[in-house]
């Protein structure tokens, strides 16, 4: 499936936003359900911050500076705190995060960023499953031009093989996508049918369980790719 709405290729900004939107998109269409807590934090802070300044500039509007003036101080101070904890929890907690969420083969945090300049999708990956509290984290990287088209729509499915080759706990819920040789589409797409099989990932065999699906996919698809070639007359 393809995005429907172009973008500037030469835009670093709008290469990384596109990309951070098919996260949730994607993970969703897996059974994962999203988890708000960080962004819900971050939302109080900046609303609490807004409310105090909004509600010292009505007390001097409407009654006049003697009077909201033995506020002023306090409101300013609460005012600066709470902003100081909000760019704190913004910078240091988050992180640049763009999704978090559960699903039934573990948890998922996933970090973004880009370096200037280089069209890079840089990502840093904490993940769990259901077997472990044991938390793992992983560093992946890819060039966006793998997943958006000379004249910039982005393309999902060599997306979604990505993300399903790193990342363990998504590869288990997606196998399908999970290819040796990222890019070279569905690893049972020319394959019949013979049931998805059911993976039961924890915190020590889920580095291996990838491994396996990266090994079967890359045979299904070398089996494909032999049998359609075709004799020259």
């Amino acid at each position: 499936m393809s995005a429907t709405q172009k973008i500037a290729v030469h835009s670093l900004s709008d290469l990384k936003n596109t990309t951070d939107d098919a996260l949730p998109n994607y993970l969703h269409s897996l059974k994962f359900r999203q988890i708000h807590t960080q962004t819900d934090v971050r939302l109080v802070l900046g609303y609490a911050a807004v409310t105090i300044a909004g509600a010292l500039f009505y007390l001097d509007w409407k009654f006049g500076w003697d009077t909201c003036k033995p506020y002023t101080a306090p409101a300013v101070a609460a005012y600066f705190a709470l902003n100081g904890a909000y760019s704190y929890w913004l910078w240091v907690v988050e992180k640049g995060v763009v999704y978090e969420g559960e699903g039934r083969t573990g948890k998922v945090r996933i970090s973004s960023h880009t370096k200037k300049h280089i069209p890079i999708y840089e990502a840093d990956i904490t993940f769990s499953t259901p077997a472990s509290s044991l938390a793992q984290t992983i560093h992946v990287r890819a060039p966006m031009t793998r997943w958006f088209t000379a004249d910039g729509y982005f393309v999902a499915k060599p997306f979604q093989q990505w993300l399903a080759s790193e990342v363990p706990v998504i590869g288990a819920a997606d196998p399908n996508n999970v290819v040796e040789e990222i890019g070279r589409g569905s690893a049972n797409a020319s394959a019949p049918d013979q049931g998805q099989k059911t993976f039961s990932v924890d915190a020590s065999n889920a580095a291996e369980i990838l491994e396996q699906l990266k090994a079967s996919g890359a045979s299904v698809a070398g089996a494909g790719a032999g049998g359609g070639r075709r004799r020259k007359a």
